[in-house]
């Protein structure tokens, strides 16, 4: 994660770098990944700021970090749609966003993987045009099922999706909800109202996701790349050290039925 409290520019002078790498090395890791956080539709209220700008320097630093860490890949955001504002408008600052940074970490030899988390883009179409728009041979996609199930996508669509997207997928990371259906109580009706289901964290296996159908559908596209896991919400079992490394152990048990 580039950022405090874990890898931050801000904090990492060469000195710290070479120790980092150096210990990366020493416990016989590979650091697959830096994780940026960029929102390129922040402040465009503000059209007096270049935040399209800044979060492009940010990601430069972050692909100057990369390269001194041993990695060439950086996983990033495209922007959250902020109401009230023309979304072509949005969209484009997305777009600019992506191009500019893509260019300043080429200069490393840094890949971009855009996650589909963020509203822009976040469909396998949308995406997909994104990804054809920017049109810059190192700024590819991180593709997850996650947001695709989120949104109601069949496990054949998924699958699809995989197809869809193959020219540009470099990564992918995965975790497993379950949906637990909430009600609201209206006691002048001594009646309940359905509310918006909750997804809380579980093991990997049994699930809203179909991974199987996932894993299967990057297989058949000849996917070399890793498979991230990554525990980032309310987990069942709670946030303990022991759990997150049960729950971690259980996925590379999961993940490996499919070599």
């Amino acid at each position: 994660m580039a950022k405090r409290p874990h890898v931050s520019p801000l904090d990492c002078d060469e000195a710290v770098r070479r120790r980092l790498r150096d210990r990366i090395d020493e416990l016989g890791l590979k650091l697959v990944a830096l994780a940026a956080y960029t929102d390129f539709t922040a402040g465009i209220d503000k059209p007096g700021i270049p935040q399209v700008e800044i979060q492009a320097i940010y990601v430069s630093e972050l692909a100057r970090l990369a390269r001194d860490l041993g990695t060439n890949l950086i996983r990033v955001f495209t922007g959250y749609e902020r109401p009230g504002l023309p979304y072509d408008r949005q969209y484009a600052m997305v777009v600019e966003g992506l191009r500019l940074a893509g260019q300043k970490a080429a200069e490393y030899g840094v890949i971009l993987a855009v996650q589909n988390h963020h509203d822009i883009g976040v469909s396998p179409e949308a995406m997909y045009r994104l990804l054809k728009e920017i049109n810059q041979p190192n700024v590819k996609v991180a593709w997850d099922a996650w947001s695709p199930a989120v949104q109601g996508l069949s496990s054949e669509e998924i699958r699809q999706s995989v197809f869809k997207l193959k020219p540009f997928i470099v990564h992918t990371t995965t975790a497993q909800y379950a949906s637990i259906p909430r009600y609201h109580y209206l006691p002048e009706l001594v009646q309940y109202s359905k509310d918006e289901s909750v997804n809380v964290m579980v093991p990997m296996g049994p699930g809203i996701i179909d991974y199987g159908s996932f894993i299967n559908a990057l297989k058949e596209i000849g996917y070399q790349g890793y498979i991230a896991y990554e525990i980032c919400a309310v987990t069942e079992g709670g946030g303990c050290i022991e759990n997150l490394d049960r729950t971690a152990r259980q996925f590379l048990k999961f993940v490996k039925k499919f070599r």
